[in-house]
């Protein structure tokens, strides 16, 4: 997915460069360049941020577990 971003991005950048004024070329990259590209990799990670936050869920529940049974025995 990131080889796709560069090369758009890359292409949005030549056509930013051949726009006949700076203020255009800056507006033209921004909105077909930075904000469509930044669009499809935050909902192309999307799945990939929600599995990482399941994975620390379960381990923050694993090391909440093991503390507690480490204070039962240490009462017995």
């Amino acid at each position: 997915m990131y080889i796709v971003a560069i090369g758009w991005l890359y292409v949005t950048l030549l056509i930013a460069v051949n726009e006949p004024s700076v203020v255009a070329g800056v507006i033209s990259f921004f909105f077909y360049g930075l904000m469509p590209c930044s669009l499809l990799i935050w909902l192309g990670s999307s799945k990939a941020r929600r599995q990482r936050r399941a994975h620390r869920e379960s381990l923050a529940n694993q090391r909440l577990n093991e503390d507690d049974r480490g204070d039962a025995r240490a009462d017995q």
